[in-house]
């Protein structure tokens, strides 16, 4: 897994280079979309595909591949054609924090390249209604007179939301208790119901049970408020000083995709992201686009595989 992500840093890989594409794109493009379709990030997926075809002068066709935290997909796009015409949308984990839980890899990640870092969604920390606490540091000094006593779920062994908890408990000295489901849904319900009484979960579903009032906010893990629920303060502000988690996705192709091809890919993926009702529709989600070159996607890899690939060790984390 060093090499992949050596490679991120900028150093040459040692894949053969495909020869470039005469006129690419020359037919419809694929994307393949790592997550079931109808969630936050599909339609994220979607939007981007609808400007990218009027950019590119292609259909833009998307493929939703869900299933092993990504992994499913990746197999998917590592056996397709090196021309660009295969694109792998995905969440920053698949590359930034698998390498690290999964002992094997059911594909090669030296043969993915960063195009370009399309969004950032951060996570919030909800509460059931009954959780004595309006903040982070409520919350925090209740656990300390509760070891073990306060359950927080996920979707998942060791998907974004479980490592978020587990910073929190690294971070903040705590023994939350993590319980998962399969999936981010039933994990809501079961917050909603007090099975649970913690969740962190993604801006783009956290935002709709806030606003419903079937929930309540403790904090934003992100830098600022976001202005779909302004008055939820940032983790930072209610109690757990630099603490920051998200989901964010972003384009790769095949390592042996040639650079003057995905030079284009990244040229056209950053138009798109500066089209205003985009960015307004996101923001609405939660969503910020971010854009870039391929080595400012490469850059945030190599630091969140850091980040939790400390927090996994320390934290005896592993996935069955």
């Amino acid at each position: 897994m060093r090499h992949f992500f050596l490679c991120l840093a900028g150093l040459i890989s040692t894949t053969a280079i495909a020869q470039p594409t005469p006129n690419f794109p020359n037919r419809p493009i694929r994307m393949v979309a790592g997550m079931p379709a109808g969630g936050g990030a599909d339609l994220n997926a979607r939007r981007l595909a609808e400007r990218l075809s009027k950019i590119l002068k292609q259909n833009i066709i998307v493929e939703n591949i869900g299933g092993a935290a990504g992994n499913a997909a990746a197999v998917t796009v590592s056996g397709g054609n090196p021309d660009g015409h295969t694109l792998f949308f995905t969440s920053h984990p698949v590359f930034a924090v698998n390498p690290v839980l999964y002992e094997k890899l059911p594909f090669n990640p030296n043969e993915f390249q960063p195009v370009v870092q399309v969004s950032q969604a951060s996570h919030v920390l909800l509460a059931n209604l009954s959780l004595p606490a309006t903040r982070v540091s409520d919350l925090i000094a209740l656990a300390r007179t509760k070891p073990r006593g306060i359950n927080y779920g996920s979707g998942g062994q060791g998907t974004s939301l479980h490592l978020s908890g587990e910073l929190l408990n690294y971070m903040a000295k705590i023994e939350l208790v993590h319980i998962p489901y399969r999936g981010a849904a039933p994990a809501v319900v079961a917050l909603i119901s007090n099975e649970i009484q913690l969740l962190f979960d993604n801006s783009i579903t956290a935002i709709s049970h806030v606003r419903g009032g079937r929930v309540k906010a403790l904090g934003i893990a992100a830098k600022s408020r976001l202005a779909a629920i302004p008055d939820v303060p940032t983790m930072d502000e209610s109690g757990a000083p630099g603490f920051e988690t998200g989901i964010s996705h972003g384009i790769l192709v095949l390592t042996a995709v040639p650079k003057p091809t995905v030079a284009t890919l990244n040229r056209a993926v950053n138009t798109a992201l500066n089209d205003a009702d985009y960015k307004t529709a996101m923001a609405e989600l939660g969503v910020t686009l971010v854009g870039g070159a391929p080595e400012q996607f490469a850059k945030f890899l190599a630091a969140e595989r850091t980040k939790f690939s400390d927090l996994i060790k320390k934290r005896g984390i592993k996935v069955d």
